[in-house]
């Protein structure tokens, strides 16, 4: 009884686990369909992205500010701090 085991077979006998007959050449068509609804969206995206860059790139804007502007670029130097006291309560 030890290597007695039930009869498993490759082909269901109930009719829900048996896969439904598909005509021949069905399967590459929906494979195909898959494909083309992958490579729409896809392109969808790179169509949005293309245009959301196009926007940007027109519509950056400037910014202007009034200010003169400093006359040599070395940085300035502070005046050194005065050593202030700090009381902590």
């Amino acid at each position: 009884m030890e290597g007695d085991r039930p009869h498993l077979s490759s082909d269901p006998t109930t009719p829900d686990l048996r896969k439904a007959p598909t005509p021949p050449g069905h399967e590459d068509a929906d494979t195909a369909v898959i494909a083309v609804v992958i490579t729409l969206v896809f392109l969808t995206l790179l169509t949005v992205l293309v245009v959301i860059g196009i926007y940007l790139y027109r519509n950056q804007g400037s910014y202007l500010t009034y200010e003169q502007p400093e006359p040599d670029a070395t940085p300035r130097e502070e005046p050194p701090a005065k050593d202030k006291e700090e009381y902590f309560i």
